[in-house]
């Protein structure tokens, strides 16, 4: 078995016995159009009710127009990478996507693809162990307002 380094110690953490897996979600409403939505209290919700104390979480979302990834959740921080993804995949430029389906979220799909649709995050002592900073982000691209989940898997001793 491969050790994890805690990040309160740099010792060793080694835990042995069966793997367990524990599925859950988190749901909330979101605007889209490039909405970033911080998830992190109810991923650490997740992980408390996995009884899990040493392993991983991987948060997923579901569907081809979100994304999760880490940032700082600031105010400056999210409007900043709303504008550098409208800069580098333009919602207004023409897509194929929305000359093949007529549907306007051609970029929605790009920007999904770009930051990819999970994260994995090491679960040491029953915590995640995110950075003091660090929090668990959903980016909705979608063109649209709608209801969305993120899959919260936990798997660990």
């Amino acid at each position: 078995m491969n050790p994890l380094i805690t990040p309160r110690t740099k010792e060793p953490h080694v835990s042995e016995g069966l793997v367990r897996v524990f599925s859950g979600a988190v749901e909330f409403s979101s605007g889209g159009h490039a909405d970033i939505t911080r998830i992190t209290d109810e991923v650490r919700e997740r992980v408390a009710e996995s009884g899990i104390q040493s392993g991983t979480v991987t948060v997923f979302a579901p569907g081809a127009t979100a994304a999760v990834t880490t940032i700082e959740y600031e105010p400056g921080v999210v409007q900043d990478l709303q504008q550098v993804l409208e800069e580098i995949v333009p919602s207004g430029r023409a897509w194929q996507h929305n000359v093949n389906n007529g549907d306007g979220n051609g970029h929605s799909h790009v920007r999904a693809g770009l930051l990819g649709p999970s994260l994995t995050v090491p679960v040491v002592d029953g915590r995640l162990t995110l950075g003091v900073w660090q929090e668990i982000v959903f980016c909705d691209f979608d063109a649209r307002p709608r209801e969305r989940s993120a899959v919260v898997q936990v798997m660990g001793v």
